[in-house]
């Protein structure tokens, strides 16, 4: 279920984040790579940022994904939160644990679809099990296939990606650990 207000839930993480590192909008475009304007825009609810995008906020701020993607209204208790692009979605399982250091999140990519994820910081795995389906996954700048029920896991913070070939959606579980 995507949240009615994913995108103020997004502004209020974004401006909590932001808020207690005590960066002005200027050091926070400087710290993760986003303009100053776009991170203005999701600040004030007027726009969601793609996943990709997303990835580059959480790795600036070196807090996990599922930090912003929380409902800021439950102040951080593990709530599933969807949200989705037109070609694939993310559900978090479960948001980020600090004793574990790890979050659990459910993607799933439409048929000949394919995410690129840029290096997320020093230490990041990511461990991949298929529960649905077929798909491929990038590192190394090779693709590499796994089928229902397979699983593999990489160093993340290396430049990595999904793809599904097949005509049907995959889905499969993204464990990463924050090390």
């Amino acid at each position: 279920m995507v949240s009615d207000n994913i995108n103020q839930d997004l502004a209020a993480n974004l401006k909590a984040a932001r808020t207690a590192n005590g960066w002005s909008l200027d050091v926070c475009s400087e710290k993760t790579g986003v303009s100053k304007a776009m991170l203005g825009q999701i600040e004030r609810g007027e726009s969601s940022p793609t996943i990709a995008r997303l990835w580059k906020i959480a790795n600036g701020f070196e807090l996990p994904l599922s930090y912003f993607l929380a409902k800021a209204s439950q102040a951080r208790q593990a709530v599933p939160v969807a949200t989705s692009e037109l070609d694939i979605s993310f559900v978090t399982l479960f948001e980020f644990d600090p004793t574990t250091a790890m979050e659990v999140f459910e993607i799933t990519l439409e048929p000949n679809h394919q995410h690129i994820s840029q290096p997320h910081n020093h230490g990041v795995i990511e461990h991949i099990i298929v529960t649905q389906g077929t798909m491929e996954y990038l590192i190394n700048d090779q693709w590499q296939s796994l089928a229902q029920g397979e699983a593999v896991k990489f160093s993340a913070s290396q430049r990595h990606g999904y793809r599904n070939v097949s005509l049907v959606p995959a889905v499969f579980n993204n464990i990463i650990c924050y090390c």
